[in-house]
């Protein structure tokens, strides 16, 4: 259980990694105001909630790995529990 939940931080450090990149690669403007990317990042990389503070890339990397953890031990959890029910009947 600790590899998937490693595993699911190492995910959610990859897609901070990846909105990144993206925002650099559109430098100008990076996420229009209102629009499906700006939608997409809220949703895989909840940090960015906090876009009004000025957060270094470094804790936005370890806070959605973080919180990508936490998903991971719930859903690990979940499964684990399930997974155990339906060998036992």
């Amino acid at each position: 259980m600790k590899r998937r939940i490693a595993i699911w931080a190492s995910v959610g450090a990859l897609v901070a990694v990846c909105w990144t990149i993206y925002a650099s690669a559109t430098f100008p403007t990076p996420l229009a105001a209102v629009g499906i990317a700006r939608t997409l990042v809220y949703l895989t990389c909840p940090i960015a909630l906090a876009h009004q503070y000025a957060l270094s890339f470094y804790f936005v990397l370890l806070g959605n790995a973080a919180t990508y953890a936490l998903v991971g031990m719930v859903v690990e959890s979940i499964r684990r529990h399930y997974q155990t029910h339906s060998v036992s009947n």
